[in-house]
């Protein structure tokens, strides 16, 4: 019960974190670096932050912990499986669709693309996401994997999995600092006075931080893990061949 309850409090914890780091996105990008739009403008690179955090850090870090939810230790894995897949897919798409947007703007305005340090850790999180994805539709979902080379890819996709997190974590980290560097250095305000912007977007480098963090945390503890079951359902795909 203990366990259990711990799990669900830290759960809380993680969904207020989650929210405000997606709200905390919205504003800043909204109140102080003027909204969105789907023209090639800054306006549709705006819409970059708010994929990435809501795709590659909310719902990715929902999507590592969901063998860890309490009614998932006993029972039936496949509607488990299919959370986690779909999280995974969505957080997908957010991440396509943030990338047009950065790209986009960046073509339009004739900006060099991938020469920072936040584009080379993005575009390292974004591949390892990719490859997990693929390889775990491929080896989890498909009927052709055989169970033995599911059991040995299980724990390289578990730690993967974490891996991405922090990669995650210091991509969104730095390009908040990135963005904030570009636009406050040239503002009557700069970034080393603290302006109510750079307050507010730290505060958000904080959330996510901890967010990271937590979600890194709950991943670690043994208590919160899934019995590892040989039941049927453990060891055969969801789809199956036709007989």
């Amino acid at each position: 019960m203990i366990p259990r309850v711990s799990f669900l409090l830290l759960s809380i914890l993680l969904g207020i974190l989650g929210i405000l780091c997606v709200v905390f996105t919205v504003y800043w990008t909204q109140h102080w670096l003027g909204g969105f739009a789907w023209d090639g403008s800054s306006q549709m690179f705006n819409w970059h932050p708010v994929f990435m955090v809501t795709g590659m850090l909310v719902l990715t870090g929902a999507a590592v912990l969901v063998y860890r939810v309490p009614l998932s230790w006993s029972g039936p894995k496949l509607p488990w499986k299919l959370l986690h897949a779909g999280l995974t897919l969505a957080a997908f798409i957010l991440i396509v669709l943030g990338l047009v947007a950065v790209f986009e703007y960046h073509n339009k305005q004739g900006i060099a693309n991938m020469y920072s340090l936040h584009s080379w850790l993005g575009l390292g999180a974004v591949l390892l996401f990719s490859c997990q994805w693929a390889m775990g539709f491929a080896s989890f979902l498909l009927p052709w994997a055989p169970t033995w080379f599911r059991a040995l890819y299980k724990p390289i996709h578990v730690f993967f999995g974490s891996a991405i997190i922090p990669l995650v974590v210091a991509a969104c980290i730095s390009g908040i600092n990135e963005k904030l560097f570009f636009k406050l250095t040239s503002t009557t305000t700069p970034y080393s006075q603290l302006p109510a912007e750079a307050w507010f977007a730290n505060i958000l480098g904080m959330l996510i931080l901890v967010f990271g963090l937590l979600v890194l945390f709950a991943l670690a503890m043994p208590v919160w893990k899934r019995p590892d079951v040989n039941s049927q359902d453990t060891q055969e795909p969801l789809l199956q061949e036709d007989k």
